[in-house]
């Protein structure tokens, strides 16, 4: 695979002066240690005061995400890997992924996962899980690679989707990522920007849609991203010398030079 450029570089290889939005993860990407900190919301405040917007997308809950979209400067946030978005300007979300019949989707999400759990019954569903709409979580615990691969197989034998981060793994729709959520809400809120203008964000598995050139020629990861690099069929064009959130914030500084 072609190495990653370190972000340092990214100026003599495109003009980042042209970005007007990031497109960015939040566990392990906004996050350090699993809490936001005070350089993260610094670098929020700079990066809005410099109209640069910032678009949340993650595999959080909608419930969870619908929450942090209140108390961040961003311009809105998507959940549930691509499942569903929050403007703003609206506590209703609009749905990325066509589900006709919810009730019967969440039913045969949960037939798969206590199919799963029959097969490894260390899995435990997650706290949040309750307050999902489109996917349903287990938390990754100890998964090897081997199991989360057999698990993907299961999931796509029964005609749904399958992902994981650094916290939880996902069964979802087979079309619903975050590219393609990403693409709709980028076509339906923000016509005017190009991809030229857009940088994506993150830092595992879950992000690497967001990784795929052909769609955001712009992307970084994170420092972190090494711990998945031979597991990533898409990886960032660029990658920060830092992890988690200080490596968010190495990149605000670079924008804001």
């Amino acid at each position: 695979m072609t190495e990653m450029t370190p972000l340092s570089k990214a100026v003599a290889k495109s003009n980042l002066k042209n970005i007007q939005l990031i497109a960015t993860d939040i566990d392990g990407t906004l996050t350090k240690n699993g809490k936001f900190t005070s350089n993260l919301f610094l670098s929020l405040e700079k990066l809005a005061a410099a109209q640069i917007q910032v678009l949340v997308i993650t595999g959080r809950s909608a419930g969870w995400t619908q929450a942090i979209k209140n108390y961040l400067p961003v311009v809105g946030a998507i959940a549930e890997n691509g499942g569903l978005f929050y403007p703003t300007h609206s506590e209703a979300p609009k749905f990325l992924t066509f589900i006709p019949y919810i009730n019967l989707h969440r039913q045969n999400l949960a037939e798969i996962f206590q199919y799963l759990k029959s097969l490894f019954p260390r899995i435990e569903e997650s706290v949040d899980n309750q307050f999902r709409l489109t996917d349903w979580t287990f938390d990754i615990q100890d998964l090897s690679l081997s199991e989360l691969t057999k698990i993907a197989e299961i999931c796509s034998s029964k005609g749904y989707g399958f992902t994981y981060s650094n916290v939880h793994c996902h069964i979802k729709p087979l079309e619903q990522d975050k590219a393609t959520g990403l693409l709709q809400v980028l076509s339906e809120y923000f016509p005017e920007l190009t991809t030229e203008k857009i940088i994506t964000v993150g830092d595992s598995p879950n992000d690497e849609t967001l990784f795929d050139e052909s769609k955001f020629p712009l992307s970084v990861g994170v420092a972190n991203v090494r711990d998945y690099v031979d597991k990533l069929n898409h990886q960032p064009v660029y990658i920060t010398r830092q992890k988690e959130a200080e490596g968010f914030c190495e990149l605000a500084e670079l924008l804001l030079e």
